[in-house]
């Protein structure tokens, strides 16, 4: 697996990162992880590689776009001097088209996809160099039909993080793959009631994909001190 003894991985993004984290808690402390998929990840890095001693720091934020979360960076995400920075943000800045026509003062709130990528390409000038590397996460919606006009503008903004990622040579989590792959047997329903907010399962689903992208070793039996 990528991580080294002591890494320290910072997870921003918006409502499907933070999942009711305690925004008071100590980081990595009782409270401080939320109940969504970075949770589950600290889990697991926990239980499977207890030598590693790997920090996991939960920095979503529930409402945010990535202008709103750029605004926060330096004291949420840089000032936790992560060594690996893991973002996924997007759903948001699409959502906004769908769920806030009425109200008008929503509207600079907006994120056009030219906004959304300039900010990104920003977010990842600034980190990248203090820090040993970056995962970019898909933004991604649960839902089959990639007709749909949300999901269509999703699958839109999904390209822009992609091809950041491949820009600059980032490690890219495909999790709307992930979500497709497991809605070609069940129905959206099995993972969320609103086609946004992943359920239990629906975060180990997004789970199990970034620990797979970054080579977690399911039947690691023995540590690097034996």
């Amino acid at each position: 697996m990528l991580f080294e003894k002591n890494s320290r991985i910072v997870f921003a993004g918006d409502s499907v990162t933070d999942v009711g984290r305690d925004y008071h808690a100590i980081p990595a402390g009782w409270g401080s992880f939320g109940d969504g998929y970075v949770s589950q990840i600290n889990s697991l890095l926990t239980a499977v590689y207890p030598d590693k001693e790997i920090m996991v720091v939960n920095k979503g934020v529930s409402g945010d776009n990535i202008a709103l979360m750029a605004n926060r960076w330096d004291n949420d995400v840089l000032a936790m001097e992560p060594d690996y920075v893991s973002i996924m943000i997007g759903v948001n800045d699409v959502w906004r088209f769908f769920d806030a026509p009425f109200q008008q003062l929503q509207a600079p709130n907006i994120v056009s996809q030219d906004l959304y990528e300039k900010t990104y390409r920003e977010l990842i000038a600034k980190t990248q160099p203090s820090v040993k590397q970056m995962m970019i996460m898909s933004p991604f919606m649960i839902e089959p039909n990639r007709q749909d006009p949300m999901r269509h503008m999703v699958d839109a903004y999904r390209r822009i993080a992609e091809r950041l990622a491949r820009e600059n040579h980032l490690i890219y989590v495909d999790v709307q793959a992930a979500v497709d792959h497991f809605l070609t047997q069940q129905s959206s329903y099995i993972l969320t009631s609103d086609r946004v907010h992943p359920n239990v399962q629906g975060h180990m689903l997004v789970a199990r994909t970034w620990l797979q992208t970054l080579g977690f070793d399911w039947e690691r039996s023995t540590f690097d001190d034996h």
